[in-house]
């Protein structure tokens, strides 16, 4: 008898992970529909957003030579992407604190909520939950636990 109660969990162990599985998958696509939404109402290309992405990860800016290198364009090509993106307010320009000659680009708070909103996917966020039921509410708090457990076991491992 044990050995049937062995196979019943395990069966019921296969079936939620399927579900979870299919309901993430659910979730993914809901969360890329608004992102297309969002990122077909703003005018950044492509390099454009990349660009963004490197100056919003870096503390210190950068130089229109080093981006231009970064990415293999030519600095005149750089200098019009950056325009641009100064133009929309997500990136500044400002004289390097050390080289006076020298014009640093940062990401504006702008700039740097527009990498986030891409980013950073959020199924789970206030205005959703807060439409829960409280049962709901523990369940999802149970399972984030158990998955944050999980996650800090990996990185003590590698």
């Amino acid at each position: 008898m044990p050995h049937e109660g062995v196979e019943q969990d395990e069966h019921e162990r296969e079936h939620l992970l399927h579900e979870i599985e299919r309901l993430n998958g659910r979730m993914e696509e809901a969360v890329l529909a608004n992102l297309l939404r969002y990122l077909t109402k703003m005018s950044l290309t492509i390099p454009q957003l990349r660009v963004l992405m490197l100056l919003v990860t870096s503390e210190k800016g950068a130089t229109g030579r080093d981006l231009a290198a970064s990415f293999g364009v030519s600095m005149a090509s750089m200098s019009t992407m950056l325009d641009r993106l100064v133009s929309q307010g997500v990136a500044t320009r400002s004289l390097d604190p050390d080289d006076h000659r020298v014009r640093r680009v940062h990401a504006t708070p702008r700039g740097a909520s527009v990498v986030r909103r891409l980013l950073v996917t959020r199924p789970f966020r206030s205005d959703i939950l807060v439409r829960l039921r409280v049962e709901d509410l523990r369940a999802l708090e149970q399972g984030f636990r158990a998955v944050s457990e999980q996650i800090a076991l990996m990185d003590d491992t590698e």
